[in-house]
């Protein structure tokens, strides 16, 4: 059995009055994530986490900002499009470790119903995705509301 790792990392601003997706659910708060997609940063960094560790370079590649069919598009499709292309190259996914940093909201009342979605989106066990959530302690632009952050560790098998 081959196994691999892949990591991923991304960050988005915040805006007053945008919908907040996370975890591939909408998170009731008064600022959302900017982005030319839904901008849920949790998924984005599952994405290239996966990309990562099968060697298919990164979530840019294969979704560019500058390709107008991914305006707004909710960000579950192309984590269903990224699970397609690993399993295409024999692929599966082991488990899915991830962190959120945020300030405001409070995330934890919301894990369980984000594992149950990207479980349901990668055909996985919701026991395979963990994902945490933290502060920075209000230091810098997550600590200032100013944006969020989150970072995924992923590993992959392959028979």
């Amino acid at each position: 059995m081959r196994i691999r790792t892949g990591f991923g990392y991304d960050v988005h601003q915040l805006q007053e009055g945008l919908p907040f997706w996370l975890g591939g659910i909408q998170v009731p708060h008064t600022h959302g994530a900017l982005g030319h997609s839904d901008a849920d940063v949790l998924i984005h960094v599952i994405c290239d986490a996966l990309l990562g560790a099968a060697n298919l370079r990164d979530i840019g590649f294969h979704f560019p900002d500058t390709d107008p069919q991914y305006k707004g598009i909710d960000s579950k499709r192309l984590l269903r499009e990224v699970v397609r292309l690993l399993r295409e190259r024999g692929y599966e996914i082991g488990n899915i470790d991830s962190t959120i940093c945020l300030e405001k909201p409070k995330v934890n009342p919301h894990i369980p119903e984000m594992q149950r979605v990207l479980a349901e989106v990668m055909g996985i066990d919701a026991d395979d995705v963990s994902i945490k959530a933290t502060t920075t302690e209000k230091l810098g632009f997550v600590g200032r509301r100013e944006g969020v952050a989150a970072y995924a560790a992923v590993l992959i098998t392959k028979a």
